[in-house]
Formats: C-alpha cells, structure tokens, sequence
C-alpha cells in the first residue's frame, strides 16, 4: 500500500503497515521496526549528504561550508541576514520578519544541513539538504492511507445511491439524496469497510501503490537565468535521473522534482557507524560489533536506489515560502484543516501510524497487544497515555 521511496527495504516496511492496520502484530517487529527505522535514518543521513554536496560542488564549482542546523528559525535568519539580491518586496519581507521574528515559526524543527560558499569575501548560502522528521513522515503516510480509505468509503456510499435509484426506477442522476440519507449512506459503507478491517476482508483499492517520496529532499536556489544548470548537471551524472518533474505557479512558485539515484553504497559503508545509533542498538542488544555488521547487510540486501525530491527555487521565492505569502509552516497547517475525512477511523490511522514510527526511538524494546485497533473508538487523551507509556512519563495520577 505504501512506498517510502527515500528508504531501503519498503517492501518490508509496507508489510508491517498493512499487517498492523489489521491487527496482526508480530513480536519480531519491535526489532524489525528498529532496524527499519535507524538503519533506514543512517543510510538517508549519509547518501543525502554526499549527494547534496556533490550537486552543490558541480552547480559553483567552489569549496562548501556545510552547517547542521535543528530548527527553521537557523535556516530564516541565514537567508535574511545575506539577500542574494534586492526589490521592494524582498526588502519589505526582510523589514516584516526583522520586525516580529516570532510569528515566523522558528522554533519548528528542522534536521538538515545548510550549504556556503564563499564569494566576494563572505559566505553566500546556496542551498540545503534535509530528512523528514518522524512526526511528519507519519502523518503524511496517515494521511495517504487516509484519502484511500476515504475514496473507497465513498465508493461504496455511491454503489448504494445506485441501489437507490435502480430501485425507484430512475436514472442516478435524477435521484435526490436528503442530506440525512446521504449521511446514513456514508456511515453503513464506513461501517462496512471497518468490518471487513476487523474480520481481516481485503480493502478495496489496498492493492494499489501509494508513494511518499520525498523523506530526502534538496532544495537548491538558482535564479531563473541559470536554473538550466541544474538539468543539464543530472544529464551528465550517472547513477542519476529524473523521474518526475513538477512545476509550481500562483502562490507557490518553484519546481519539484523526483530524482531516483543510486548511491555508492562500499563508499557509504567503509565508514563506521557512530556513536548514537551504536548506543541505541546496544540497548536493543546488539553490540557495537554486531551492529555495524547488522548495517552492512541491511545495506547491501536492500534495493539498489533510493528516490529523493529537489526543489529548485530562485532567492525571492525561497523567501516567499519561509516568510512571505506561502510560509512551508502555513500549508502544513492548512492540509491538516482540510483534509476531507476526519471520522474516528482517519484519526486511529493517525495515531496507528505515529505509534509505529515512534516506537523505535522510545524505551520499549518489545510489545505484546497493539494498544490502537483501526475499528475501536478513542479520545485523543487515551494516545497521549500510549505515548508517555513508551517514554516512561509518569501518568497524571501518579502522585495519587
């Protein structure tokens, strides 16, 4: 059901997806998800940083100063305190976030690394590499699965309005539907398909392939006169190509591409594995030793190239997407507003989802029961106990 075209082993990760949306948990997957996870965040941390700084290299031909940053607010004021270039209305967005910085969501994370070069004596940003953080990745997968489920909920409410009409005798669109029948429509091809998550039924339409390709993403500021450069770079790598290119207009104005690349993977593993992700897996019980050798395999075993997005962008609307009239922050907001179910299963898919990404960096080594089941109902304030469960936060009551 879902690719993570950024990771290595999705096959593997799509089959716990779908096997936990039916409650088919497996002991082994604590580990599984353990591997997946960290060894999946290593291996885009080190491809995506070798490949940033050879296109960053190729494009100014010039030494890189790259600088690891953890919040937005890093990223705004590098691009406010040296502007490429000037207009009216780059000045009044510089004048707009110097003087209210913190209506600009700075405090946002944001795991990536920033790039420089030097030029004309000072250090001139050119662009940045970054991995989506866990929470968004959940919530984006969720919310792919989400529209899925929705488009078949609606699918059968349809069948039934047929129903409806051949009954009556009239064609389908001469069939009016009371806002009432149309709700009661709905909720039976929901409860319905919730049936058939429960009695472990095929869902409708699961066999067709989502994709999320954009948990490693480039962004790399070009003006419009030299944006070419960038095209004419990844005709001449190999290992490299386009797969898909997006144009942006209105509002947002930028060019999106999908790039499918495939990375050294000796160079990559010839260096050892750090210190963090070797503590991690000690907890988990593996020894230094073994989890580097654990690394190479998961590497090699795994599929030869990986998919990552490029925004390409000019100075102006880079400015225009971190503090002007189409802030990243803001559409975010905006997609969660909009999307068009929100019924209790679109939320149990959210909090499925963000469990099974979480549980790897908590201190739960193992599980038994799925503590989230898709057809059950839950207030908000029951997954905010599974998450303090996992990180040993003490509940409310503790003190009682």
């Amino acid at each position: 059901m879902i690719t993570i075209g950024s990771f290595l082993h999705r096959e593997v990760l799509n089959d716990i997806i779908l096997r936990w949306m039916y409650d088919q948990a497996r002991p082994s997957d604590a580990d599984l998800i353990a591997r997946l996870s960290h060894f999946n965040r290593v291996y885009v941390s080190r491809y995506l940083e070798q490949f940033a700084g050879l296109i960053f290299r190729e494009l100014h031909q010039c030494q890189l100063f790259p600088r690891p940053v953890q919040l937005k607010g890093e990223l705004k004021d590098v691009i406010v305190e040296h502007p490429f270039c000037s207009n009216a209305r780059i000045e009044e967005m510089i004048l707009d976030y110097g003087q209210n910085p913190g209506r600009y969501y700075r405090e946002t994370p944001f795991h990536g690394i920033l790039y420089f070069c030097r030029r004309n004596g000072r250090m001139e940003y050119v662009g940045s590499s970054r991995i989506k953080r866990v929470r968004r990745l959940a919530e984006k997968t969720a919310r792919r699965i989400i529209d899925r489920i929705f488009a078949s909920i609606k699918r059968h409410a349809d069948t039934l309005a047929d129903e409806r009409a051949r009954l009556l005798g009239i064609p389908r669109e001469q069939l009016f539907t009371a806002p009432e029948d149309m709700t009661e429509e709905f909720l039976h091809a929901e409860k319905r398909l919730l049936n058939d998550l429960r009695e472990r039924r095929p869902i409708a339409g699961a066999a067709e392939e989502l994709a999320i390709n954009d948990v490693a993403g480039v962004k790399v500021i070009l003006e419009e006169s030299e944006q070419r450069k960038l095209m004419e770079l990844f005709e001449r790598l190999p290992n490299c190509e386009i797969v898909e290119e997006e144009k942006h207009t209105g509002r947002y104005n930028a060019t999106n591409l999908i790039v499918r690349y495939r990375p050294p993977r000796e160079e990559i593993l010839a260096h050892p594995l750090g210190r963090e992700i070797l503590s991690v897996m000690q907890a988990r019980g593996l020894s230094p030793y073994e989890t580097n050798q654990a690394f190479a395999e998961f590497v090699r075993s795994g599929e030869e190239d990986v998919l990552m997005e490029i925004i390409l962008s000019t100075y102006q609307e880079m400015l225009e997407s971190e503090i002007g009239r189409c802030i990243h922050e803001d559409r975010i907001i905006e997609q969660r507003l909009c999307q068009q179910y929100r019924g209790p299963l679109a939320r149990n898919i959210e909090y499925l989802l963000e469990y099974l990404f979480t549980f790897p960096i908590s201190f739960q080594k193992e599980f038994g029961e799925l503590p989230i089941k898709l057809w059950n109902r839950y207030l908000p304030d029951y997954f905010d106990e599974i998450l303090k469960k996992l990180f040993r936060i003490p509940p409310d009551n503790f003190l009682d």
